[in-house]
């Protein structure tokens, strides 16, 4: 019983880092993505679109596991590696 609730509250928590993820990248400049030498806006827009709708299909502990896993895994990168880059390279250097 309580793995189920634990399979659950995991399931619906990555919903709402799939949204971040797609908003945060939709409000960005497109030019912020070549300065931070990663790829173009509408490909990250694709990327976390993809993993939104994957996260919202899919179930973790469905058949379509697979697919919610790499929504999952698409979002976290796009948070972890781009999402930082991106806020150097607006915000500038700082001191």
């Amino acid at each position: 019983m309580a793995a189920i609730w634990i399979l659950n509250v995991i399931s619906w928590a990555a919903i709402p880092v799939g949204a971040f993820a797609f908003v945060h990248a939709l409000l960005q400049r497109p030019d912020a993505y070549s300065a931070a030498d990663r790829m173009s806006k509408p490909a990250w827009l694709g990327i976390t679109a993809g993993a939104l709708a994957a996260l919202l299909i899919f179930s973790f502990a469905g058949t379509g596991w697979i697919f919610w896993m790499a929504g999952l895994v698409a979002a976290l990168v796009y948070i972890v590696d781009v999402r930082p880059k991106l806020i150097e390279v607006q915000r500038g250097q700082r001191w």
